[in-house]
């Protein structure tokens, strides 16, 4: 997985991807829920993404489901992972994945495409990767580098973030990446083009203008607060130096 800081080319085509899950681990049975991707070409959010909810088969762990707060009720009319692996594919074909504690969605991505009918090999045939907890780490030695800490350390809105969300995840990440690598954030390129499930996605920019206060954050309850404290700890152990 790559973990360079090097400035991608003008025409260089990224996906910045996020997935939500039963529970922590596939080897248990777990599976993906949702997926979430927004796409960048040289740096530049294009507004095409992809994005679905997935049906599991399977119950919903409390703990993810603290985390994510998407219910087993709210899944059992949306379609499963082989209806959309094809699509899920095509989209990420060519390019670089950027993704938060990449082993975990790509471990869970690789887990889906071996259950399918027709396996399709691993994510890895298909993209390369950039793990940007790994490039935090390196950024910011001994430091927390979850997604909500890069969000306060590099003055990224993430209001929104009540619960986690692939999509809105993914649409954070995109900012945090281009504000650690020194970029511009949320431009955009042309129209509103559809996303890959036929939405519109609307990109507006999230990091503050300077000089203005953070905008107030709703926080999540005590409960929801430890449960995600549990994940966290559990995907993102400490930096060995």
């Amino acid at each position: 997985m790559n973990d360079s800081t090097e400035l991608p080319e003008k025409n260089h085509r990224q996906v910045v991807l996020d997935t939500e899950t039963t529970g922590l681990e596939p080897s248990q049975g777990h599976r993906i829920i949702e997926i979430g991707c927004v796409e960048m070409v040289g740096r530049r959010l294009t507004r095409r993404h992809f994005h679905y909810y997935l049906q599991p088969d399977r119950e919903i762990d409390e703990g993810a489901q603290a985390v994510h707060g998407i219910s087993n009720e709210f899944l059992a009319d949306k379609p499963r992972f082989h209806d959309v692996a094809d699509e899920f594919l095509d989209f990420i074909r060519g390019a670089e994945l950027v993704i938060h504690n990449a082993p975990f969605d790509v471990g869970f991505l690789d887990h889906e495409l071996k259950l399918l009918d027709a396996p399709r090999g691993q994510v890895t045939e298909y993209a390369s990767v950039l793990d940007t907890l790994v490039l935090a780490r390196k950024m910011h030695p001994g430091q927390r580098n979850s997604l909500d800490a890069l969000c306060k350390r590099y003055q990224i809105d993430n209001s929104g973030r009540e619960l986690h969300g692939a999509l809105l995840d993914a649409r954070i990440l995109a900012d945090v990446y281009l504000a650690m690598t020194g970029g511009q954030v949320t431009l955009s390129l042309g129209g509103d083009a559809p996303g890959a499930n036929g939405e519109r996605s609307e990109e507006t920019p999230r990091r503050l203008p300077k000089g203005r206060p953070p905008l107030r954050v709703i926080r999540p309850s005590e409960v929801e607060l430890q449960a995600h404290q549990a994940l966290l700890e559990k995907l993102s152990p400490p930096a060995p130096w």
